[in-house]
């Protein structure tokens, strides 16, 4: 059996927070069976951002609430709800986070995963042959609940327990996304830097307006917001900055900076850098070399740049610079892995 141990919040979120939520919803995740969702859907486990609320907004079973809440259990039993992660994975650590729900949480929960290859033909998901990965643990009301998780395993499936019923507003599933290489061809084009294929965004200097992970989602933007933005420098030549580790080692054809939705507050202008490394410790230990030279950017719009970059062959870290600030809804770096 894995163990999971509390983490103690005191000012910041515990590191593992920083790696991909393999659970989210934009990325591909989806809720796929809950015991009850009375008074407030499962598809709301796995939304975006933290659940908010809503004073005085109500529906016709009671009041309305920003993630999964079940009815008040009058029976023998618990609730739960089936997960299906967007990449399968290993998974490092999980937030319960029961924002909002102060009187209607559950006191405690627990998580079992499985590694399956088809859910085709499953009616019965209590018969699936589950892992216990989170044993029963307590949860504070209105509050993100970090627990890790030491499995080493690769998981395609969650089961969230609740108990013995109440409101959870999100579940944040965080980890390292697992993917066949082995299945990829050394001919094909696919977004290296992408997180469905496990890039990861690992530093930047400044994302006061957003993070520097929604670079690398799937789709264009969403809105403003769904983007990494930098506050307003006013130094002379500033330049903000965010380092991505590739999925995997490559080589680029054709890099795509896209500025959907900023128009008062792109960039001026862009150039990216690249590296090769085994540390992710890459902002001082490497030996950047330029992939993109700096280049103009307009306001709210796809720039595809080819003839522009420089032949470097093998990489496996980019950063890109912004001049002197602003922000970037979408980053892709297409090219071939090298194996």
């Amino acid at each position: 059996m894995a163990f999971a141990k509390v983490i103690e919040i005191i000012k910041k979120s515990p590191a593992f927070t920083q790696l991909t939520d393999l659970a989210a919803e934009r990325l591909g995740g989806k809720v796929l069976f809950a015991t009850d969702d009375f008074f407030a859907e499962k598809e709301n486990l796995i939304a975006p951002t933290r659940g908010i609320f809503i004073t005085d907004k109500y529906t016709d079973r009671g009041k309305w609430m920003d993630g999964w809440e079940s009815r008040r259990k009058r029976t023998p039993g618990h609730d739960w709800a089936v997960i299906q992660l967007a990449p399968s994975g290993k998974i490092t650590g999980f937030d319960i986070d029961t924002n909002f729900f102060l009187g209607n949480h559950p006191p405690h929960a627990s998580i079992e995963a499985a590694n399956l290859e088809s859910t085709d033909g499953i009616t019965d998901w209590e018969n699936v042959n589950w892992k216990e990965i989170l044993p029963k643990s307590h949860l504070d009301a209105g509050s993100q609940n970090f627990y890790e998780c030491a499995s080493n395993e690769i998981y395609t499936h969650l089961r969230l327990h609740i108990y013995p019923d109440g409101g959870v507003a999100r579940l944040r599933v965080y980890g390292e996304v697992f993917k066949n290489w082995d299945a990829i061809s050394t001919s094909q084009e696919i977004d290296l830097v992408a997180a469905i294929n496990g890039g990861q965004a690992i530093a930047c200097n400044d994302m006061f307006f957003s993070a520097m992970g929604n670079l690398i989602m799937p789709n264009r933007g969403a809105n403003m917001g769904d983007g990494w933005e930098t506050k307003r420098n006013r130094t002379p030549n500033n330049r903000d900055w965010v380092i991505l580790k590739l999925a995997h080692k490559g080589t680029v054809d054709k890099i795509i900076v896209d500025t959907c939705h900023f128009k008062g507050n792109y960039p001026d202008s862009c150039s990216i850098e690249a590296c090769v490394s085994d540390d992710n410790n890459v902002e001082n230990n490497a030996n950047w070399k330029t992939l993109l030279p700096q280049q103009k950017l307009s306001a709210d719009h796809i720039h595809e740049f080819t003839q522009e970059i420089n032949a470097l062959g093998t990489i496996t870290h980019i950063r890109l610079n912004i001049f002197p600030d602003g922000g970037v809804s979408r980053l892709r770096i297409l090219g071939k892995i090298s194996k």
